[in-house]
């Protein structure tokens, strides 16, 4: 199965979700593959942290723009699952992951700013879906806020966008999340374990993969 995580608004936490649904499927047996087609490149900064531990393997790679959709083919007969980090503006990376995964996530974080690129990638799933028919598309409260009438407001603006679909979980701003990335780690592997950023996790987790993206 392929997912995409991505958006056209950098800044809200597209990464991070990623390397830790990564993660959490690798912990669960499954032979994992994280595509980084974003051009800062935070994903393979993780990832060569990372190789030095004893943790869950996890491979990545780079590949940008039209090498996504051409080596797909390749690589999905290689690996159980396949996640791609892209996106943070309208890219050909971003463009080619659509028209290869099973599903999008793209996460958004509680502000205005963010929530104004939602029509817009929104257009750009369904657009996709002229060559991708079976594309799915799922939105995500990103980096919210503990409580309050702006996670409120978010969740109301993300249902009534047409192409993607809210999830029920949400991802609420905590220091776990920075402080086991920048430790080449998931939350699910960090020490000490924060029980409602994995519960969190978990959550997305089981949300996208039961629904067989």
């Amino acid at each position: 199965m392929i997912l995409a995580v991505g958006n056209i608004k950098g800044g809200v936490g597209k990464t991070m979700l990623a390397v830790n649904i990564a993660v959490a499927l690798a912990q669960r047996g499954r032979d994992v593959l994280l595509i980084d087609g974003d051009d800062q490149a935070s994903a393979s900064t993780f990832a060569r942290i990372r190789s030095d531990l004893e943790v869950s393997k996890l491979t990545t790679v780079q590949l940008h723009g039209a090498a996504i959709r051409q080596q797909m083919k390749q690589l999905s007969a290689k690996y159980d699952e396949i996640i791609i980090d892209v996106g943070g503006r309208d890219t050909g990376s971003l463009r080619a992951a659509l028209t290869v995964a099973g599903a999008i996530l793209v996460p958004f974080q509680p502000r205005s700013v963010d929530l104004w690129a939602g029509e817009q990638i929104a257009a750009l799933v369904q657009e996709a879906r002229e060559v991708n028919e079976g594309l799915k598309g799922y939105a995500l409260l990103n980096v919210a806020d503990a409580q309050g009438r702006d996670n409120e407001d978010a969740t109301a603006a993300l249902s009534a966008l047409d192409g993607l679909e809210p999830l029920s979980t949400s991802v609420v701003r905590r220091k776990a999340f920075p402080n086991a990335f920048s430790a080449g780690l998931s939350v699910l592997e960090f020490s000490p374990k924060d029980a409602k950023a994995c519960g969190e996790i978990l959550s997305i987790v089981n949300a996208l993969y039961t629904r067989g993206i």
